[in-house]
Order: C-alpha cells, then structure tokens, then sequence
C-alpha cells in the first residue's frame, strides 16, 4: 500500500505542514508515502501534480490523505495515478457515493436526520425543498459541508415555515461558501442530541458525536468528534453501525455518529476518508498501523 500526500507549497520534496505527523506515522507503520502537488492538481497540471510519484512495478493499492477534492478533481487524480500503477482505494464512484450525502442518503436514511435537497438556489426553490419541514428546524448546508461556527447566521433555522428567515439564513450560508459550494443545498432535520458544551469561540452548541473510520467494512478506530467537553463513560454500541456499514460503496469512509437527548444513536454523516480530518485527540500512529493491517 502506498499512502498519497500533499506536499509542501514552498517545497515539492516535503510533505505540507499539516500532514508532516501523519507521514511519520505512515512511514513508522511501514507504509510507503508519496507526494503529489495539490496546487498542480487545481491548476488541471495532473500530470505535473503527480510527477514526483515514483511508478510501481505491479500494481498497488494507494490511499490519499489530503486536502478535499470535488469528485471531478478526484477522477483526474484517479486515472493519473493508474498510469503510475497505483489504484486508490476508492474508485470516482465510490469516492462521491460517501463525499456527496444525496449519494449515501438511501443507505443511511433509516438511521440519519431526514434530508432533502435541492441543486436550483432561487428562493422559491429553496422555500418549496423546505415546506416538508412544515414549522420544525432545521439546519442548512451543502452536499458536503455545513457552516456550523456561523450557528445562528448561516446554519441553524429554528423554523423552516419562516421563510424570510429561511431565505436569510441559505443566503449567507451560499456567501460564505462562495466558490466553495459542493453542487446544491441540503435542509436536513435538526435533532436534539446530547449537549456537551458550547464551543469556547463560536459561541455553537457541542453534543456528543463520534467519528468512526472503516476500511473495507472493518473498524480503523473510533474518537471523540470534538476536542472540547467532558464525554464521560458513554461510547456507542457500533455493532448496529457495523452492519450498516457493509451497505455503504466505499472501501475507506468515516461516519460520524452522535447521541440524541433520549439516548438513540443517529448517523450524522460519513464522508470519503482520504480527505476526512483526524480529531486531534487520535493516536495517529496507531491509525496508520490499524490501516496497514487491516488491509
């Protein structure tokens, strides 16, 4: 297995700053690492961006742990390193079936907050995707991110009939994703989970969710989703989670978990895990040797 970085801005044969840990830890575990150029990729120079990947002589599993990519950007990166004779772990399809959550939302939809979408940002689209909400709140974001550190500006919509609100809220979260935003807007059902506590600069509420990462249908390793808040004993039974994630089409994926206030567990969303982030309370090391083994 080869794991795939981005390298540094200012120097081609160093890995960028905030994956320098990571590459340790790779390495530590006796994985291979290369470097691409994610500013060569953006600039559509795929084969400049990959052109310090050294080529396999048989074909190899590759893993990329980087900045996000569209599934378009994603497929270029995909078929570049093929001629390299490296394969991510997920292929175009399966890399969009978890990073878009209309892609997975059937899969997940019997243990996720009810979702609808739209990809049309005109208001009277974006009035009529919600109506299904009737009164009740929700929270708005796109196919992949949300502005949740804007709670009340452009995130959370305490009434979803409130349709000056609803429009002013959408509005801010489209501005401030600006070029940014991943195909359309989704309004998803705001559940009452678990408090843990308010975050200490943006002022949002923290519950108590878990990030757990799968490879090939087996558990990397499960964390606290927030680095703030006391969580206690309380950790989820992932059995449930685990056969759910023998539906999910992907090889590598995450799939954050939360508690709601009557002690249920939800999936908030999953996510391709070539580009989802670490919490900072990992043990990164044992992440990459858990990786290594288990496939």
């Amino acid at each position: 297995m080869r794991i795939i970085f981005c390298d540094n801005v200012l120097n081609c044969n160093k890995v960028d700053t905030d994956y320098k840990e990571e590459m340790n830890a790779a390495l530590s575990a006796g994985l291979n690492c290369s470097l691409i150029s994610f500013e060569e990729l953006n600039n559509n120079n795929a084969a400049k961006a990959v052109s310090n990947v050294e080529k396999s002589e048989t074909e190899v599993t590759a893993v990329y742990r980087g900045w996000m990519l569209t599934p378009e950007r994603y497929k270029i990166l995909y078929n570049e390193l093929l001629k390299k004779n490296l394969r991510l772990i997920n292929n175009p399809d399966e890399y969009k079936h978890c990073h878009y959550l209309p892609e997975s939302y059937a899969t997940i939809e019997a243990k996720t907050p009810k979702t609808v979408w739209t990809i049309d940002l005109d208001n009277n689209s974006l009035i009529n995707t919600a109506k299904t909400f009737g009164n009740n709140p929700v929270i708005v974001k796109d196919f992949v991110k949300s502005e949740k550190h804007y709670w009340h500006q452009a995130c959370f919509i305490p009434d979803a009939s409130d349709t000056d609100n609803l429009i002013s809220v959408t509005k801010k979260f489209i501005q401030l994703r600006g070029d940014d935003l991943n195909c359309g807007i989704l309004f998803r059902s705001f559940e009452k989970l678990k408090f843990l506590t308010n975050h200490s600069e943006s002022g949002m509420p923290l519950t108590k969710e878990f990030r757990i990462f799968f490879t090939r249908n087996k558990v990397i390793d499960i964390y606290y989703y927030w680095d703030q808040g006391e969580y206690g004993d309380i950790t989820p039974d992932i059995k449930e989670f685990i056969d759910i994630a023998k539906n999910i089409n992907s090889n590598f994926f995450s799939m954050d978990v939360a508690q709601k206030s009557n002690g249920e567990w939800i999936i908030m969303e999953l996510g391709d895990s070539q580009v989802t982030g670490l919490p900072e309370n990992a043990d990164i090391n044992t992440f990459y040797t858990n990786l290594y083994n288990l496939n």
